[in-house]
């Protein structure tokens, strides 16, 4: 049974000049609801993405959106299945108050006219369907970049009304993209995908929870530009360092040019991405990557420094070694450490000075044991820098092996990590 026309509204379905009639009775009131509990499903034809907006966190889409709803008080009089009533900013009917929560910006498109449509069925359901550019507020967290995956939840609900008036959730075919779309959307930088979340989602605005439709839009990002552009070029660096345990350390000005040269590269780059990479609060994950590498350089930089001033010291204290073996004497001050007790590094002369530290500590008492200990360690500093300082470069043959071994091992364990954690925020946004 239909509804008796004094209570309803009655679109009459005339084609006259080409145009659709209807009215309506006096009694409909547009500012009531057409029943308890409304049921208003939503579609989405997504068109295309104008861009993506880092710095503002922002995603701008061109849309046409089609809103659904039935009203058991209007209903079309003959044999038509449908009518185009005439698109109006101020109705006469009821429609929802729809109200999309992360909307920054919305603007219906116009060509000859603005881009909308009322379409009544004859089943008493309401469309209306509108063409718009609209920008989304996107929450975005940029510390796993360039490994980020964005996830941003769109919400489609009513402001006015709560949970008990009216529920939002999607069509059957909620979304419908262009016949090119594929797998997603492709922009120079992400991969962008769309997925509506059917669950009833609620959200609590102050006067009582109210129904939402959510779209979730994922962002991956494009991550083989910044494996040639970023890591490649860092990688290459760092192993050029190591070229510097080859090169004689004699030859100084050929191995300073070639780890200064590439430590001052990797800072310039470090700079430049820092400073064209989107902001975070933390450490960024390439940031992390390319102040690992300019360490490696600084390390190997580092070493050469330990080769340089071993041989110095070697060469330093074989000259004095030979002048006490010419003259038989002790001198007054020692090369390095400041002590007379220890001169020579062959066995007996190590010999000699344990005997007479043992004769002291018998003589003097406790009070020779700190000194022994004292002995001890100058002995063990001078091994190890006359061994730094080797001619035949054993610690460049050290580090040639070590370098590569503590780089790959970090390499290992960066991408492990970072790549775990990203998998896991982008499990943990979609959940």
């Amino acid at each position: 049974m239909r509804p008796s026309a004094s209570l309803s509204l009655v679109a009459m379905f005339h084609l006259v000049r080409s145009k659709d009639f209807y009215e309506m009775e006096t009694e409909y009131n547009k500012n009531s609801l057409p029943g308890k509990d409304v049921d208003v499903s939503l579609s989405l034809h997504i068109n295309r993405i104008s861009g993506v907006d880092e710095s503002k966190e922002e995603i701008a889409l061109d849309v046409f959106l089609h809103v659904y709803w039935e009203d058991p008080r209007i209903w079309i009089l003959g044999n038509a299945s449908q009518v185009e009533l005439t698109w109006d900013k101020d109705p006469k009917f009821w429609i929802p108050d729809l109200y999309i929560r992360q909307l920054r910006e919305m603007k219906v498109l116009t060509l000859f006219q603005d881009l909308a449509s009322i379409r009544l069925y004859d089943n008493s359901t309401l469309r209306i369907s509108i063409g718009a550019t609209i920008i989304i507020k996107c929450d975005m967290d940029f510390v796993l970049y360039p490994l980020d995956v964005q996830t941003c939840a769109v919400d489609f609900g009513s402001y006015k009304y709560t949970l008990k008036d009216m529920k939002f959730h999607w069509r059957d075919d909620p979304l419908i993209f262009p016949s090119d779309f594929g797998d997603g959307f492709r922009l120079p930088r992400y991969v962008v995908s769309f997925v509506t979340d059917n669950r009833l989602n609620v959200i609590y605005y102050g006067d009582g929870n109210h129904s939402t439709a959510r779209l979730v839009i994922t962002l991956s990002r494009e991550l083989r530009s910044h494996l040639l552009e970023s890591y490649l070029p860092s990688t290459l660096f760092v192993i050029m360092s190591w070229g510097s345990f080859v090169v004689m350390p004699e030859v100084v000005p050929g191995r300073m040019v070639l780890l200064v040269t590439t430590l001052l590269s990797l800072v310039t780059m470090f700079d430049t991405i820092r400073n064209n990479s989107p902001s975070a609060l933390e450490l960024k994950c390439i940031e992390v990557w390319l102040i690992s590498c300019t360490l490696f350089v600084f390390l190997a930089l580092v070493e050469y420094f330990i080769v340089l001033f071993g041989m110095r010291y070697d060469k330093h204290w074989r000259h004095k070694k030979r002048d006490l073996d010419g003259s038989g004497g002790i001198p007054s001050k020692p090369p390095l450490f400041g002590s007379n007790k220890v001169h020579a590094t062959s066995g007996s002369d190590v010999a000699g000075d344990d005997d007479s530290q043992q004769k002291v500590t018998t003589n003097s008492g406790p009070a020779m044991v700190a000194s022994t200990g004292k002995l001890r360690f100058q002995l063990l500093t001078r091994h190890i820098i006359l061994y730094c300082g080797s001619p035949r470069g054993t610690l460049d043959q050290v580090s040639l092996a070590l370098f590569p071994l503590c780089f790959i091992i970090f390499s290992v364990m960066y991408w492990i990590s970072y790549i775990t954690e990203s998998r896991r925020k982008a499990l943990a946004s979609v959940v």
